[in-house]
Protein backbone atom coordinates (compact mmCIF):
# COMPACT_ATOMS: atom_id res chain seq x y z
CA UNK A 1 0.00 0.00 0.00
CA UNK A 2 3.16 2.04 0.93
CA UNK A 3 4.88 1.56 -1.95
CA UNK A 4 1.34 2.06 -4.43
CA UNK A 5 1.18 5.83 -2.60
CA UNK A 6 4.68 6.46 -3.50
CA UNK A 7 4.27 5.75 -6.86
CA UNK A 8 1.43 7.96 -7.51
CA UNK A 9 3.39 10.53 -5.65
CA UNK A 10 6.14 10.25 -8.17
CA UNK A 11 3.92 10.55 -11.27
CA UNK A 12 2.77 13.64 -10.77
CA UNK A 13 5.58 14.99 -9.81
CA UNK A 14 6.82 13.95 -13.12
CA UNK A 15 3.81 15.18 -14.81
CA UNK A 16 3.69 18.97 -12.66
CA UNK A 17 7.48 19.29 -13.98
CA UNK A 18 6.32 18.11 -17.49
CA UNK A 19 3.42 20.76 -17.74
CA UNK A 20 5.98 23.51 -16.25
CA UNK A 21 8.53 22.89 -18.74
CA UNK A 22 6.19 22.06 -21.56
CA UNK A 23 4.45 25.37 -21.10
CA UNK A 24 5.15 28.53 -23.26
CA UNK A 25 5.36 31.71 -21.81
CA UNK A 26 7.33 33.34 -25.14
CA UNK A 27 7.26 32.37 -28.74
CA UNK A 28 9.37 32.97 -31.87
CA UNK A 29 7.50 32.03 -35.25
CA UNK A 30 10.32 31.76 -37.37
CA UNK A 31 13.82 30.50 -36.10
CA UNK A 32 15.99 31.22 -38.92
CA UNK A 33 15.64 35.05 -40.67
CA UNK A 34 17.13 35.69 -44.18
CA UNK A 35 18.15 39.41 -43.78
CA UNK A 36 18.77 41.96 -46.64
CA UNK A 37 22.01 43.46 -46.66
CA UNK A 38 20.66 47.70 -45.92
CA UNK A 39 17.36 46.77 -44.60
CA UNK A 40 16.07 46.41 -41.49
CA UNK A 41 15.20 43.15 -39.83
CA UNK A 42 12.37 42.36 -36.80
CA UNK A 43 12.93 39.67 -34.56
CA UNK A 44 9.07 39.49 -33.30
CA UNK A 45 8.60 37.19 -30.03
CA UNK A 46 4.85 36.60 -28.95
CA UNK A 47 4.09 36.96 -25.26
CA UNK A 48 1.70 34.10 -23.70
CA UNK A 49 0.80 36.00 -20.39
CA UNK A 50 -1.12 38.98 -19.40
CA UNK A 51 2.37 41.56 -18.66
CA UNK A 52 0.68 43.88 -16.19
CA UNK A 53 0.18 40.24 -13.90
CA UNK A 54 3.82 39.97 -13.92
CA UNK A 55 7.29 41.72 -13.68
CA UNK A 56 10.07 40.64 -16.59
CA UNK A 57 13.34 41.07 -16.56
CA UNK A 58 15.71 39.60 -19.69
CA UNK A 59 18.59 40.78 -22.10
CA UNK A 60 18.73 40.24 -25.92
CA UNK A 61 22.23 38.78 -27.00
CA UNK A 62 24.46 38.53 -29.90
CA UNK A 63 26.97 35.76 -30.66
CA UNK A 64 28.93 36.56 -33.84
CA UNK A 65 29.64 33.92 -36.66
CA UNK A 66 33.50 34.00 -34.89
CA UNK A 67 32.42 32.75 -31.37
CA UNK A 68 32.12 36.64 -29.50
CA UNK A 69 29.18 36.97 -27.50
CA UNK A 70 28.00 40.80 -27.07
CA UNK A 71 24.56 41.80 -24.73
CA UNK A 72 23.04 44.32 -26.47
CA UNK A 73 19.85 45.24 -24.44
CA UNK A 74 18.77 44.72 -20.79
CA UNK A 75 15.41 45.51 -20.36
CA UNK A 76 12.37 45.37 -17.58
CA UNK A 77 8.43 45.99 -18.41
CA UNK A 78 9.21 49.51 -17.77
CA UNK A 79 13.02 50.58 -18.30
CA UNK A 80 15.53 48.88 -21.15
CA UNK A 81 19.41 49.56 -21.20
CA UNK A 82 21.29 49.23 -24.65
CA UNK A 83 24.99 49.01 -25.49
CA UNK A 84 26.09 52.28 -26.37
CA UNK A 85 27.84 50.23 -29.54
CA UNK A 86 24.51 49.11 -30.23
CA UNK A 87 22.25 52.19 -29.59
CA UNK A 88 22.30 53.61 -33.21
CA UNK A 89 21.80 49.96 -34.32
CA UNK A 90 19.38 48.05 -32.20
CA UNK A 91 15.77 49.53 -31.11
CA UNK A 92 14.04 47.90 -27.83
CA UNK A 93 11.03 49.10 -27.32
CA UNK A 94 9.16 48.24 -23.27
CA UNK A 95 7.42 46.30 -23.05
CA UNK A 96 6.97 44.23 -25.73
CA UNK A 97 10.61 41.84 -26.08
CA UNK A 98 10.76 41.83 -29.80
CA UNK A 99 13.94 43.78 -30.89
CA UNK A 100 14.86 45.59 -34.38
CA UNK A 101 17.52 45.34 -36.12
CA UNK A 102 17.97 48.47 -38.16
CA UNK A 103 20.74 48.73 -41.06
CA UNK A 104 21.91 44.68 -41.66
CA UNK A 105 25.54 44.33 -42.52
CA UNK A 106 27.22 41.82 -42.53
CA UNK A 107 29.03 41.83 -39.13
CA UNK A 108 24.80 41.17 -37.75
CA UNK A 109 24.57 37.77 -39.05
CA UNK A 110 24.99 34.86 -36.01
CA UNK A 111 22.51 33.87 -33.64
CA UNK A 112 20.65 35.88 -31.35
CA UNK A 113 19.48 34.83 -27.44
CA UNK A 114 16.49 35.80 -25.30
CA UNK A 115 16.92 35.41 -21.76
CA UNK A 116 13.45 36.09 -20.04
CA UNK A 117 12.83 35.64 -16.42
CA UNK A 118 9.14 35.71 -15.02
CA UNK A 119 7.56 36.80 -11.80
CA UNK A 120 4.08 36.31 -11.35
CA UNK A 121 2.12 38.76 -8.93
CA UNK A 122 0.07 36.21 -7.61
CA UNK A 123 3.06 33.15 -6.99
CA UNK A 124 5.47 35.93 -5.35
CA UNK A 125 9.15 33.99 -5.05
CA UNK A 126 8.20 32.25 -7.99
CA UNK A 127 10.31 32.96 -11.26
CA UNK A 128 10.22 30.92 -14.50
CA UNK A 129 12.99 31.21 -16.63
CA UNK A 130 12.35 31.16 -20.64
CA UNK A 131 15.07 31.20 -23.03
CA UNK A 132 14.80 31.48 -26.76
CA UNK A 133 17.30 31.77 -30.04
CA UNK A 134 17.08 32.96 -33.67
CA UNK A 135 19.49 32.31 -36.45
CA UNK A 136 20.28 35.04 -38.75
CA UNK A 137 21.99 35.82 -42.33
CA UNK A 138 22.68 38.98 -44.21
CA UNK A 139 22.45 38.57 -48.00
CA UNK A 140 23.12 40.82 -50.71
CA UNK A 141 21.08 40.43 -53.55
CA UNK A 142 22.53 38.39 -56.77
CA UNK A 143 23.23 40.96 -59.78
CA UNK A 144 22.91 39.47 -62.94
CA UNK A 145 25.66 36.88 -63.48
CA UNK A 146 27.86 36.73 -66.64
CA UNK A 147 28.90 33.69 -68.35
CA UNK A 148 31.82 33.15 -70.25
CA UNK A 149 32.96 30.15 -72.57
CA UNK A 150 36.79 29.05 -73.20
CA UNK A 151 37.95 28.54 -76.18
CA UNK A 152 35.63 31.50 -77.13
CA UNK A 153 35.51 29.57 -80.71
CA UNK A 154 34.13 26.36 -82.38
CA UNK A 155 35.67 23.50 -81.15
CA UNK A 156 35.98 19.81 -82.74
CA UNK A 157 34.47 16.30 -81.27
CA UNK A 158 36.33 14.26 -79.54
CA UNK A 159 39.78 16.52 -79.61
CA UNK A 160 38.78 19.96 -77.38
CA UNK A 161 37.21 20.36 -73.88
CA UNK A 162 35.49 23.59 -73.22
CA UNK A 163 35.10 25.58 -69.64
CA UNK A 164 32.25 27.69 -68.92
CA UNK A 165 32.25 30.08 -65.92
CA UNK A 166 29.73 31.68 -64.32
CA UNK A 167 30.50 35.29 -62.27
CA UNK A 168 28.02 37.73 -60.17
CA UNK A 169 29.55 41.19 -59.13
CA UNK A 170 26.99 41.30 -56.15
CA UNK A 171 25.73 38.80 -54.08
CA UNK A 172 26.59 36.41 -50.78
CA UNK A 173 25.78 32.97 -51.14
CA UNK A 174 25.33 32.56 -54.21
CA UNK A 175 24.36 29.07 -55.93
CA UNK A 176 24.89 28.67 -59.87
CA UNK A 177 22.77 26.76 -62.01
CA UNK A 178 23.48 25.49 -66.04
CA UNK A 179 20.90 24.65 -68.45
CA UNK A 180 21.60 23.69 -72.04
CA UNK A 181 18.10 24.24 -74.14
CA UNK A 182 17.00 25.33 -70.90
CA UNK A 183 17.48 21.51 -69.49
CA UNK A 184 19.07 21.45 -66.16
CA UNK A 185 22.67 20.13 -66.14
CA UNK A 186 23.77 17.58 -63.94
CA UNK A 187 27.17 16.08 -63.21
CA UNK A 188 28.68 13.02 -65.32
CA UNK A 189 31.44 11.06 -66.73
CA UNK A 190 32.06 14.51 -69.10
CA UNK A 191 30.34 17.07 -67.01
CA UNK A 192 32.75 18.49 -64.14
CA UNK A 193 31.49 21.52 -61.99
CA UNK A 194 33.09 23.13 -59.38
CA UNK A 195 32.00 23.33 -55.70
CA UNK A 196 29.35 26.18 -55.89
CA UNK A 197 28.87 25.36 -59.82
CA UNK A 198 30.03 28.21 -60.79
CA UNK A 199 32.42 26.58 -63.10
CA UNK A 200 31.87 23.79 -65.42
CA UNK A 201 33.94 21.65 -67.36
CA UNK A 202 33.12 19.30 -70.24
CA UNK A 203 35.84 17.25 -71.62
CA UNK A 204 36.06 15.92 -73.92
CA UNK A 205 33.38 17.60 -76.00
CA UNK A 206 30.88 15.22 -78.37
CA UNK A 207 28.17 15.75 -81.04
CA UNK A 208 25.07 16.06 -78.49
CA UNK A 209 27.13 19.14 -76.50
CA UNK A 210 26.19 21.61 -78.91
CA UNK A 211 23.49 24.11 -78.16
CA UNK A 212 22.80 27.24 -76.19
CA UNK A 213 23.87 26.96 -72.17
CA UNK A 214 22.86 29.82 -69.88
CA UNK A 215 23.28 29.93 -66.04
CA UNK A 216 21.08 30.81 -63.27
CA UNK A 217 22.22 32.64 -59.75
CA UNK A 218 20.20 32.53 -56.83
CA UNK A 219 20.64 33.11 -52.86
CA UNK A 220 18.17 33.20 -50.00
CA UNK A 221 17.25 36.67 -50.94
CA UNK A 222 16.99 36.55 -54.61
CA UNK A 223 15.08 33.72 -56.05
CA UNK A 224 17.03 33.19 -59.75
CA UNK A 225 18.57 35.87 -62.02
CA UNK A 226 19.43 34.56 -65.47
CA UNK A 227 22.43 34.71 -68.00
CA UNK A 228 22.61 36.06 -71.31
CA UNK A 229 22.82 32.83 -73.72
CA UNK A 230 25.72 31.24 -75.77
CA UNK A 231 25.74 29.64 -78.54
CA UNK A 232 28.51 26.27 -78.48
CA UNK A 233 29.40 25.16 -82.18
CA UNK A 234 31.03 22.18 -82.24
CA UNK A 235 32.52 20.50 -85.83
CA UNK A 236 31.69 16.69 -85.96
CA UNK A 237 30.54 14.00 -88.57
CA UNK A 238 30.10 12.90 -90.90
CA UNK A 239 27.58 10.78 -89.81
CA UNK A 240 24.53 8.36 -91.50
CA UNK A 241 26.04 8.46 -94.72
CA UNK A 242 23.10 7.00 -97.33
CA UNK A 243 22.45 7.23 -101.01
CA UNK A 244 19.00 8.02 -102.06
CA UNK A 245 17.09 7.83 -105.71
CA UNK A 246 13.76 8.46 -106.54
CA UNK A 247 13.69 6.52 -110.11
CA UNK A 248 14.30 2.95 -110.29
CA UNK A 249 13.73 -0.10 -107.87
CA UNK A 250 15.89 -0.07 -104.86
CA UNK A 251 17.05 -3.90 -103.36
CA UNK A 252 19.56 -3.13 -100.32
CA UNK A 253 22.88 -1.83 -102.47
CA UNK A 254 21.57 -2.65 -105.58
CA UNK A 255 19.84 0.14 -108.03
CA UNK A 256 17.37 -1.37 -111.21
CA UNK A 257 16.84 1.40 -113.74
CA UNK A 258 14.78 1.50 -117.68
CA UNK A 259 17.22 1.10 -120.20
CA UNK A 260 17.07 4.80 -121.71
CA UNK A 261 16.17 6.60 -117.93
CA UNK A 262 18.13 9.29 -116.76
CA UNK A 263 18.66 9.20 -113.20
CA UNK A 264 19.90 11.63 -110.35
CA UNK A 265 21.56 10.26 -106.83
CA UNK A 266 21.63 12.31 -103.53
CA UNK A 267 24.15 11.82 -101.45
CA UNK A 268 23.63 13.15 -97.73
CA UNK A 269 24.92 12.94 -94.21
CA UNK A 270 24.64 14.40 -90.83
CA UNK A 271 27.85 16.27 -90.50
CA UNK A 272 29.17 20.40 -88.99
CA UNK A 273 30.34 21.95 -91.16
CA UNK A 274 28.66 20.65 -94.79
CA UNK A 275 30.48 17.72 -96.17
CA UNK A 276 32.67 17.58 -99.29
CA UNK A 277 31.06 15.06 -101.72
CA UNK A 278 33.08 13.15 -104.56
CA UNK A 279 31.40 10.31 -106.53
CA UNK A 280 33.90 7.52 -107.87
CA UNK A 281 33.33 5.02 -110.90
CA UNK A 282 34.70 1.67 -110.47
CA UNK A 283 35.40 -0.40 -113.56
CA UNK A 284 37.31 -3.43 -113.99
CA UNK A 285 39.51 -2.45 -110.59
CA UNK A 286 39.92 0.89 -111.80
CA UNK A 287 38.37 3.89 -109.67
CA UNK A 288 37.31 7.03 -111.65
CA UNK A 289 36.33 10.19 -109.92
CA UNK A 290 33.58 11.27 -112.29
CA UNK A 291 31.76 13.70 -110.18
CA UNK A 292 31.95 16.53 -107.05
CA UNK A 293 29.36 17.39 -105.09
CA UNK A 294 26.38 15.84 -103.52
CA UNK A 295 23.77 15.18 -106.68
CA UNK A 296 25.18 12.57 -109.11
CA UNK A 297 23.56 12.34 -112.70
CA UNK A 298 23.54 8.77 -114.69
CA UNK A 299 22.29 8.34 -118.43
CA UNK A 300 21.51 4.63 -118.41
CA UNK A 301 22.04 4.01 -122.49
CA UNK A 302 25.67 4.78 -121.75
CA UNK A 303 25.78 1.70 -119.52
CA UNK A 304 27.07 -1.75 -121.28
CA UNK A 305 26.40 -3.97 -118.17
CA UNK A 306 26.09 -3.18 -114.34
CA UNK A 307 28.37 -1.15 -113.13
CA UNK A 308 29.21 0.03 -109.53
CA UNK A 309 29.90 3.25 -108.00
CA UNK A 310 31.01 5.19 -104.43
CA UNK A 311 30.01 8.16 -102.84
CA UNK A 312 32.52 9.89 -100.32
CA UNK A 313 31.63 12.67 -98.12
CA UNK A 314 34.88 14.52 -96.18
CA UNK A 315 34.62 16.78 -93.17
CA UNK A 316 37.08 19.49 -93.60
CA UNK A 317 37.48 20.64 -89.83
CA UNK A 318 37.03 16.78 -88.18
CA UNK A 319 39.29 15.28 -91.05
CA UNK A 320 36.97 12.74 -90.76
CA UNK A 321 35.27 10.77 -94.04
CA UNK A 322 32.38 7.81 -94.36
CA UNK A 323 31.62 5.92 -98.01
CA UNK A 324 28.73 4.72 -99.50
CA UNK A 325 28.48 2.03 -102.33
CA UNK A 326 25.96 0.42 -104.88
CA UNK A 327 25.46 -1.00 -107.83
CA UNK A 328 23.74 0.11 -110.82
CA UNK A 329 21.92 -2.50 -113.38
CA UNK A 330 19.62 -1.15 -116.34
CA UNK A 331 17.49 -3.62 -116.89
CA UNK A 332 13.26 -3.07 -118.26
CA UNK A 333 11.07 -2.80 -115.60
CA UNK A 334 7.89 -2.37 -117.19
CA UNK A 335 6.63 0.78 -114.85
CA UNK A 336 5.52 2.93 -117.78
CA UNK A 337 3.33 0.01 -119.53
CA UNK A 338 1.94 -1.15 -115.68
CA UNK A 339 1.16 2.65 -114.74
CA UNK A 340 -0.18 3.53 -118.31
CA UNK A 341 -2.36 -0.12 -118.94
CA UNK A 342 -3.60 0.24 -115.13
CA UNK A 343 -4.55 3.91 -115.89
CA UNK A 344 -6.24 2.95 -119.32
CA UNK A 345 -8.54 0.49 -117.39
CA UNK A 346 -9.13 2.81 -115.16
CA UNK A 347 -11.14 5.14 -116.88
CA UNK A 348 -12.77 2.08 -119.02
CA UNK A 349 -13.89 0.93 -116.02
CA UNK A 350 -15.02 4.08 -114.68
CA UNK A 351 -17.20 4.75 -118.35
CA UNK A 352 -18.65 1.50 -117.69
CA UNK A 353 -19.84 1.50 -114.72
CA UNK A 354 -20.81 5.36 -115.51
CA UNK A 355 -22.93 4.21 -119.00
CA UNK A 356 -24.39 1.38 -117.05
CA UNK A 357 -25.73 3.47 -113.88
CA UNK A 358 -27.50 5.73 -116.94
CA UNK A 359 -29.45 3.17 -118.55
CA UNK A 360 -30.24 1.65 -114.77
CA UNK A 361 -31.31 4.98 -114.69
CA UNK A 362 -33.51 4.94 -117.98
CA UNK A 363 -35.17 1.46 -117.33
CA UNK A 364 -35.89 2.38 -113.67
CA UNK A 365 -38.14 5.43 -115.01
CA UNK A 366 -39.65 3.90 -117.93
CA UNK A 367 -40.74 0.96 -115.80
CA UNK A 368 -41.92 3.02 -113.43
CA UNK A 369 -44.09 5.21 -115.69
CA UNK A 370 -45.67 2.56 -117.37
CA UNK A 371 -45.80 -0.23 -115.24
CA UNK A 372 -46.14 0.93 -111.73
CA UNK A 373 -48.62 -0.95 -109.69
CA UNK A 374 -50.37 1.41 -107.84
CA UNK A 375 -51.10 2.86 -111.19
CA UNK A 376 -52.38 -0.78 -112.52
CA UNK A 377 -54.27 -1.70 -109.59
CA UNK A 378 -56.29 1.96 -110.04
CA UNK A 379 -56.94 0.54 -113.49
CA UNK A 380 -58.55 -2.48 -112.93
CA UNK A 381 -61.02 -0.74 -109.79
CA UNK A 382 -61.69 2.25 -111.74
CA UNK A 383 -63.09 0.30 -114.96
CA UNK A 384 -66.98 -0.76 -115.15
CA UNK A 385 -68.59 -3.50 -113.41
CA UNK A 386 -69.87 -4.79 -116.48
CA UNK A 387 -66.37 -4.14 -118.15
CA UNK A 388 -64.41 -6.34 -115.58
CA UNK A 389 -67.16 -9.21 -115.54
CA UNK A 390 -67.51 -9.31 -118.79
CA UNK A 391 -65.68 -12.86 -120.02
CA UNK A 392 -63.45 -13.60 -122.95
CA UNK A 393 -64.78 -13.11 -126.80
CA UNK A 394 -62.81 -13.83 -129.38
CA UNK A 395 -65.02 -11.17 -131.78
CA UNK A 396 -67.57 -13.56 -133.63
CA UNK A 397 -69.98 -14.60 -130.46
CA UNK A 398 -72.07 -11.54 -131.32
CA UNK A 399 -72.11 -11.01 -135.37
CA UNK A 400 -75.41 -8.03 -134.36
CA UNK A 401 -72.42 -5.57 -133.90
CA UNK A 402 -70.73 -6.14 -137.19
CA UNK A 403 -73.30 -5.72 -139.10
CA UNK A 404 -74.01 -2.52 -140.75
CA UNK A 405 -73.31 -0.21 -143.81
CA UNK A 406 -69.61 0.01 -145.30
CA UNK A 407 -68.22 2.46 -147.88
CA UNK A 408 -65.24 3.09 -149.97
CA UNK A 409 -64.67 6.83 -150.91
CA UNK A 410 -62.80 8.04 -153.79
CA UNK A 411 -61.91 11.77 -154.05
CA UNK A 412 -60.78 12.72 -157.74
CA UNK A 413 -57.27 14.28 -157.36
CA UNK A 414 -55.98 11.95 -155.11
CA UNK A 415 -53.46 9.16 -155.25
CA UNK A 416 -54.82 7.00 -152.44
CA UNK A 417 -58.64 6.53 -151.28
CA UNK A 418 -59.42 7.16 -147.93
CA UNK A 419 -61.76 5.13 -145.66
CA UNK A 420 -64.88 5.97 -144.33
CA UNK A 421 -66.99 3.75 -141.69
CA UNK A 422 -70.45 3.40 -140.76
CA UNK A 423 -71.74 6.46 -143.19
CA UNK A 424 -75.88 6.10 -143.27
CA UNK A 425 -77.57 5.39 -146.61
CA UNK A 426 -78.75 9.68 -146.95
CA UNK A 427 -75.13 10.20 -146.91
CA UNK A 428 -73.73 8.09 -149.66
CA UNK A 429 -76.44 9.15 -152.01
CA UNK A 430 -75.49 12.90 -151.46
CA UNK A 431 -71.68 11.83 -151.90
CA UNK A 432 -72.59 9.85 -155.57
CA UNK A 433 -72.00 12.80 -157.81
CA UNK A 434 -67.99 12.85 -156.24
CA UNK A 435 -67.50 9.14 -158.30
CA UNK A 436 -68.57 7.03 -154.85
CA UNK A 437 -67.89 3.58 -155.32
CA UNK A 438 -70.18 1.04 -152.93
CA UNK A 439 -68.79 -2.44 -152.69
CA UNK A 440 -70.32 -3.80 -150.21
CA UNK A 441 -73.89 -3.08 -148.30
CA UNK A 442 -75.29 -5.26 -145.76
CA UNK A 443 -78.97 -4.52 -146.15
CA UNK A 444 -80.18 -7.60 -143.82
CA UNK A 445 -79.35 -7.85 -140.27
CA UNK A 446 -80.77 -11.42 -139.10
CA UNK A 447 -82.86 -11.20 -136.00
CA UNK A 448 -80.90 -13.51 -133.66
CA UNK A 449 -77.56 -16.09 -134.52
CA UNK A 450 -80.05 -19.07 -134.08
CA UNK A 451 -82.26 -17.96 -137.35
CA UNK A 452 -79.25 -17.21 -139.42
CA UNK A 453 -78.08 -20.66 -138.80
CA UNK A 454 -81.29 -22.54 -139.57
CA UNK A 455 -81.99 -20.78 -142.99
Amino acid sequence: MEATGRTALYICSVLFALTEVSSEYIHMPALVHHGIEGDPLFLFVETHFPLDDAEIQGTWSHTKLSGSRTTLVTFTKDTAITDMMYRNHVLFREPNVSLLIQNLNQGDEGTYHLSLNIEFHNKTGQVIKEERSVRVTVDAPVSTPVIEKSPSYAVVEDKANVTWTCSVERGTRVVFQWLRDNVPLVPSDRYHFSRDNSTLLISPVKKEDKGTYRCVASNPVSPGEDSRALELNVYYGPYNLEVSSVQGLRTGEVFTINPGELVFFECQADSNPPNSYVWISKRRNASQVINEGPRLEVRSYRLAQAEQYLCRAFNNATQKQDEAQFTLVVASLGTEKHIQAGGSVSWLAVITVCSLFVIGCMLLFFLRRNCHPKRVLLGIYNRPFTEQKRPHRSGHEDATEDFGIYEFVSIPGKSESAQASCRSLARLESLQDMHTTIYDVIRHVPETPSQSLLK
